[in-house]
């Protein structure tokens, strides 16, 4: 819900033109072009700069995020060091299906893990742009978002005196369980939710990659996929019932479902390791429309919440960052309006085009496990037509990759 104005007993108010809420992927990337085009702004974070360098998160880049962040100057560290993936691999029915994505729409991936791009973006706002990021902030909350003098503020960690900064913008970037869109008083946005139903474990081992490409195994039991992170590191993912807990998923066990979910002829056997980290993510979607509210622009997962299933939640994330970034510069150094007046639009279409996919993908993924014996073999069927239709496998490939024209 909206605030009122903060109490006279705060400390002196600051003066920015913006207040980054989040230092994500999507509030770093705002952050860096509003310095860039010397915008006086700040960026508020409730965690460690540590915490954000090293959280586990996603790990591909779409070719056109890609070029985006090289536009602005913040892709070096990525293009010297992220893997270039132009193919991937099914697994049903006991069988290899290599897909060639590069082959059909001349687009790749990045795979460049989350924490990197973070460590990059901050490095960049904070170490050589200068600019001010605040760490460990607590209680933060917004205030007076439909007039033309935003505020936020917070508590200092160290102190627990209150900060108050006045804005004429807030970009709200702070997740699924920040406070920016909890700002906004119920029944001023619409808020579409989808429940798949199902949860994915998701695991970190410390083994190197047992491919060379993204494996994703359709299988009665569940899906599972592969990812690789580094060479050391790998990214698993199986099936699991809605709300399950981690612990009833042991070293043997998750090992066993592997090998069983992922395994075909000639399949060489995965490599084991340690895992580092096993997480229950409840498969769910959420659509904020608009995406603004007063001087509120809400920027990735404060947005939009896109399950895991196509790996498109940094990519919007990066999309939403590009347009309000841009459209922030526009107004403060041109006064064009233009971009903030259609950011919302602008945003929705490619998001709710990675919502279908989604929707999509999730159909093949877990139709074969579903209990339905008739949705499982129309699963099978939508599985083997894109392995003989070149139109179907074209279609398939240019939303995996984002490259489907005219958002």
């Amino acid at each position: 819900m909206t605030h009122p104005s903060p109490h006279s007993n705060s400390g002196p108010e600051e003066r920015r033109t913006v207040v980054v809420v989040g230092a994500g992927p999507a509030g770093l990337t705002v952050g860096n072009v509003l310095r860039a085009a010397g915008i006086d702004c700040v960026v508020l974070e409730t965690e460690s700069r540590q915490f954000i360098e090293t959280r586990p998160r996603a790990g591909v880049i779409e070719e056109w995020a890609v070029h985006g962040l090289r536009q602005r100057g913040l892709a070096d560290n990525l293009l010297n060091r992220a893997q270039l993936h132009s193919e991937c691999e099914f697994r049903f029915a006991g069988e290899r299906f290599r897909f060639d994505y590069g082959d059909l729409t001349g687009h790749h991936h990045y795979v460049y893990p989350q924490p990197l791009l973070v460590t990059d973006l901050v490095r960049e706002y904070a170490d050589i742009r200068g600019g001010d990021i605040r760490f460990g902030v607590r209680d933060v909350t917004l205030h007076d978002l439909e007039t033309d003098r935003p505020a936020v503020s917070y508590a200092d960690p160290e102190t627990g005196r209150r900060h108050v900064l006045r804005c004429e913008f807030v970009a709200g970037c702070d997740g699924a369980r920040g406070v920016s869109r909890d700002a906004i008083p119920a029944g001023r946005v619409r808020i579409g939710r989808q429940d798949y139903g199902i949860a994915w474990l998701a695991l970190l081992a410390e083994a190197p990659p047992s491919s060379d490409c993204v494996l994703f195994g359709v299988h009665p039991n569940g899906f599972a996929g592969h990812m690789a992170r580094s060479p050391e590191v790998t990214r698993y993912y199986l099936q699991c019932p809605p709300g399950d807990d981690p612990e009833n998923w042991s070293h043997d066990r998750v090992w066993t479902e592997l090998h069983e979910r992922l395994g075909a002829a000639d399949a060489p056997p995965l490599n084991e390791g340690r895992l580092i980290e096993k997480r229950v993510l409840d498969m769910h979607n959420y659509v904020v429309e608009p995406m603004v509210f007063g001087r509120l622009f809400l920027a990735g997962d404060a947005g939009h919440l896109t399950a895991p299933i196509a790996a498109k939640g940094m990519n919007l994330a990066l999309h939403d960052a590009f347009l309000l970034g841009d459209a922030l510069t526009a107004h403060v150094v041109e006064g064009d309006d233009s971009g903030l007046d259609g950011y919302s639009h602008a945003c929705l279409r490619r998001v709710w085009d990675y919502q279908e996919f989604s929707q999509f993908l999730s159909g093949i993924y877990h139709g074969t496990s579903s209990g339905d014996p008739f949705l499982a073999g129309t699963t099978l069927a939508r599985m083997r037509r894109l392995f003989t239709s070149r139109a179907a496998a074209t279609a398939f490939a240019e939303q995996y990759l984002g490259s489907a024209a005219a958002f």
